[in-house]
């Protein structure tokens, strides 16, 4: 049975652009080459941008007529075969957008792509490369001496990098919104449902949806969130004027996924940051907030859970867990000019009634609903008064957005140094971490599509029960975020997330029915898994907003990096120290050009004349707001009344305005994500089937060796991962043999005694890194000698194989049951073999007849039973038979509309 809505497939995946002297022709078709729309641009318009969409569907027939007559008719002269009128000029995966800086408009085309992800069959996709095409031909093209410099600065946004795109998963929403919206009540999509028709005629109009009854699916596009879109302004020209699915919103930040292989059956684990696109910039341009509460370096990180093995949204268990880093959201900046490591941090202006502050967190409450739970890991304790500044100033604000707020909804603030914990020997980091992690995710909840299991009715947890959010019928709903920031929002805070993106992923998998406990330890290889997805993503992040990588991961922060770290850290810190000097500037113009937040225009002060941008990202500098927000009731309407859910998700009029429902048929490949994922109709290709190369826990985890436990929840050594065992090494025998050394190593301490040994000084932990290393040093065997040695070394014993030890001789209780059991099987089927050729059917029906030996029948070993087949198989294969004969049965009207409806899409 199809599900009752499903989430809309653009129909514009491949792109040719196709060039004449005054036109471009811009056809798109669907990936099985069965439907086209085709954009005409004007290119004889110097400045102004003409795009004609004329929202036809074309067949492949009727395309390649399109473009044959418009061959023919470019020509310069009529009949003349030797010079095309109309010529390819590329080959596309989609448009970024349309861009003017002081002459005519460009084009942004994605020429390559590159798999990243996958959720329910929904492909996410990086962009590789991009096409930018000037459009005005060359005789109308107005000259301008400072347009290459726009360009050049333009393209210094590298699009190759971190840019992510999908033709039919909302990448700008959450997991938790995109399923909701599906879930919308039938009644609802039903008054919502658009009544626009292909203007083509239909040879099927009369046999449409209106006869199908319940076959009709709903297809749901909803309006992405400007916040996280990076191409809203180059897609706004021509927003109004051509189909939907011309429109593709791209975001910019990280996405990585990983198999996480539990005895053969597939979790993906998929981690997607977003990044917004308002207020962004680098890391000491940007600081704290602008005038309409947007903070810097704000991103939202999504870590999505998913079984692997059932691909359906309506049908598959998918669970995610949300949460956002950003500046603090207060006018302070830190002045560069001083050329120190760390400038001083500088209050820009007063805001005794907290509005820059309100009107953030409004926004919070808007998109996650409450408890929204601040975790400010700044500095409390210092000699010269740096980050504490922040400190004050952000209490003062929530201790007085909180006096109008419900107690029940209170923002929630955490403060926590962790600088100052770090440098103690008397406490863990990471274990105070995971405290206030449990805390958060029990407050907060997370979100999952299925009802919790009936096995955690019987034997019920205490954490689990004591789990916040908002129980449905169907599942769970996350409602509230965390919110971490420390100054920069990179090294502390990444780490803190990983802290408890790991406690949120405990959860997320014991609501899956994955493990029995919401608990998850260090050294394992789900653990090992996430941290290193953690780890990429930090990095991304850190090189987007800071100039280089982290500095401090969370193996600093366990105190088990090696010393080869430490040279590494200072690198980073040096990196980071000349981007901000002297490359963030740059970078900063490329932003505000790419986003449009600076418009060339004639007459006025180019961008790379301007003292400072500060009025380009705080608009009340411009003009004056002509409405003010009231000091006392700072959220905006209806939010408090939905409370705790989020108001964006909240079933009502102005929510189902931003929705685009249209009723299909079940097999439409526009909702069709079957035939969108495995593309029956076409010739399959290993390349494109298997593009995606994912990290895998078995693989890249797991040790190698024999008889290891298989379970990615089982604790390992802290060098006996698959990486480190098997290495680079090429000779069998020392691989093998550094199995075995590290197998028969002592066992590893518990997660508390790492915890415990990791304060020691600098000076403990090389020690204990030389011992290990000595313990993991591969034992070599030379070519010369016997080879029963070597068979010798190289065979495991028992306890290494099978994890328990067997002794060399069976006791004699044990003897005496098995000669017994011998004795039994051949007194059971002892006959005389001379007479057996001769023998009665009464008596071969002894032989061959078995008697149970269980009074249960379905225990015996020996009773066969024929394979039960349900009736609707049976007629499939007795009218196979009978067409074999050439007897050929009657098609239904199913059949009819099903070969029609195949021959529409395939040939039409």
């Amino acid at each position: 049975m199809p599900p009752p809505a499903a989430p809309m497939i653009s129909s514009v995946q491949k792109l040719v652009l196709y060039e004449t002297r005054a036109r471009y022709f811009l056809v798109g078709s669907n990936p099985a080459e069965t439907k086209y729309r085709v954009l005409k641009i004007d290119r004889t318009e110097p400045k102004d941008l003409v795009i004609i969409d004329d929202k036809h569907v074309y067949t492949q027939q009727e395309v390649r007529e399109l473009l044959g007559r418009l061959d023919l008719g470019n020509r310069t002269k009529i009949g003349q075969k030797g010079s095309s009128g109309l010529s390819r000029a590329v080959s596309a995966f989609g448009v970024v957008g349309f861009v003017r800086f002081l002459e005519g408009y460009y084009i942004v085309l994605i020429t390559k792509r590159r798999k990243m992800a996958d959720i329910g069959g929904h492909a996410i996709y990086k962009i590789e490369d991009t096409n930018m095409i000037y459009i005005p031909n060359d005789s109308v093209r107005v000259t301008h001496p400072d347009e290459a410099r726009y360009l050049r600065i333009f393209q210094n946004v590298d699009l190759s990098s971190n840019f992510y795109f999908s033709y039919s998963y909302d990448l700008s929403h959450s997991l938790q919104y995109n399923l909701t919206v599906l879930r919308m009540p039938l009644e609802i999509l039903k008054t919502e449902t658009t009544q626009a028709r292909q203007e083509s005629f239909d040879i099927f109009e009369d046999e449409g949806l209106s006869t199908q009854g319940g076959s009709g699916v709903f297809g749901i596009c909803s309006k992405p969130y400007e916040k996280y879109v990076w191409n809203g302004k180059l897609l706004e020209v021509v927003k109004t004027t051509v189909h939907r699915d011309w429109l593709l919103y791209i975001i910019h930040g990280f996405c990585g996924q990983s198999k996480l292989l539990i005895y053969g059956r597939p979790i993906y684990v998929t981690l997607i940051a977003r990044r917004s696109s308002k207020f962004a910039g680098t890391r000491f341009l940007k600081r704290g907030a602008n005038c309409e509460g947007d903070v810097a370096n704000e991103v939202e990180t999504e870590q999505i859970l998913y079984d692997a093995s059932v691909m359906s949204f309506s049908a598959g268990s998918y669970s995610s867990y949300v949460q956002v880093r950003g500046s603090v959201p207060l006018f302070w900046s830190q002045d560069i000019s001083t050329m120190m490591p760390k400038p001083p941090i500088t209050l820009d202006q007063a805001d005794p009634f907290a509005h820059v502050a309100a009107l953030h967190f409004d926004q919070m409450l808007q998109r996650f609903g409450s408890p929204i739970i601040i975790l400010n890991l700044v500095k409390e304790r210092e000699k010269r008064k740096h980050e504490r500044i922040l400190s004050e100033e952000l209490v003062a604000a929530v201790t007085y957005l909180n006096q109008f707020l419900p107690p029940e909804h209170a923002i929630i603030y955490i403060p926590w140094d962790m600088a100052k914990y770090t440098k103690s020997k008397l406490c863990n980091v990471l274990d105070r971490l995971n405290v206030i992690a449990e805390s958060v995710v029990k407050k907060t909840g997370f979100f999952v599509n299925r009802p919790d299991s009936y096995c955690s009715i019987l034997r019920p947890d205490e954490k689990w029960n004591e789990l916040g959010g908002y129980v449905v019928s169907t599942g769970r709903l996350q409602t509230g975020v965390l919110r971490t920031n420390c100054v920069d929002c990179l090294d502390r805070t990444n780490t803190a997330q990983f802290m408890v993106g790991k406690c949120a992923l405990a959860y997320q998998l014991y609501s899956l029915g994955l493990i029995d406990k919401p608990n998850l330890q260090f050294d394992t290889d789900a653990v090992r898994l996430f941290e290193e997805l953690y780890e990429d993503h930090g990095d991304t992040l850190s090189l987007q907003y800071g100039g280089s990588q982290l500095v401090h991961r969370v193996k600093t922060y366990r105190k088990i990096a090696p010393w080869t770290q430490h040279s590494k850290d200072i690198m980073q810190t040096l990196s980071r120290y000349y981007s901000n000097a002297f490359s963030d500037a740059d970078r900063q113009d490329s932003i505000n050009l790419f986003l449009g937040v600076f418009k060339p225009m004639e007459g006025k002060p180019h961008l790379w004349e301007l003292p400072t941008d500060f009025y380009l990202h705080h608009k009340n500098t411009l003009s004056l707001l002509q409405t003010r927000r009231s000091y006392t009731y700072w959220w905006t309407t209806g939010v408090l009344k939905h409370l705790p859910l989020p108001f964006d998700e909240v079933t009502c009029a102005e929510n189902r305005r931003k929705l685009t429902v249209k009723k299909f048929h079940k097999c439409e490949e526009e909702i069709d994500i079957h035939n969108e994922f495995f593309r029956p109709y076409e010739l399959s290709s290993f390349d494109e089937t298997f593009c995606l190369a994912m990290t895998n826990s078995t693989r890249d985890f797991m040790p190698k060796n024999v008889g290891i436990d298989p379970s990615p929840f089982t604790v390992r050594k802290p060098d006996e991962t698959g990486k480190s065992v098997l290495g680079n090494k090429s000779n069998r025998e020392e691989t093998v043999l550094q199995r075995k050394t590290a197998a028969s190593a002592p066992p590893p301490p518990s997660e508390e005694a790492v915890s415990s040994s990791s304060e020691d000084d600098s000076g403990t932990d090389k020690e204990e890194e030389g011992a290990v290393s000595q313990r993991s040093t591969p034992v070599k065997v030379t070519d010369t000698g016997d080879n029963t040695k070597i068979t010798e070394n190289v065979v495991q014993s028992t306890k290494d194989v099978y994890g328990v030890n067997l002794s060399d001789v069976p006791s004699e209780d044990d003897l005496t049951i098995y000669t017994r059991f011998v004795q039994l099987g051949q007194s059971q089927h002892k006959q005389d073999k001379s007479s057996q050729q001769f023998c009665s059917k009464h008596q071969l029906d002894r032989v061959i007849n078995l008697v149970p030996i269980s009074s249960f029948s379905q225990d015996n070993i020996y009773e066969v039973q024929p394979p039960r087949v349900d009736r609707k198989s049976i007629e499939i294969f007795h009218a196979h038979i009978q067409a074999g004969r050439g007897n050929m049965q009657p098609l239904g009207k199913d059949d009819f509309l099903m070969y029609r409806e195949y021959i529409r899409n395939r040939y039409m």
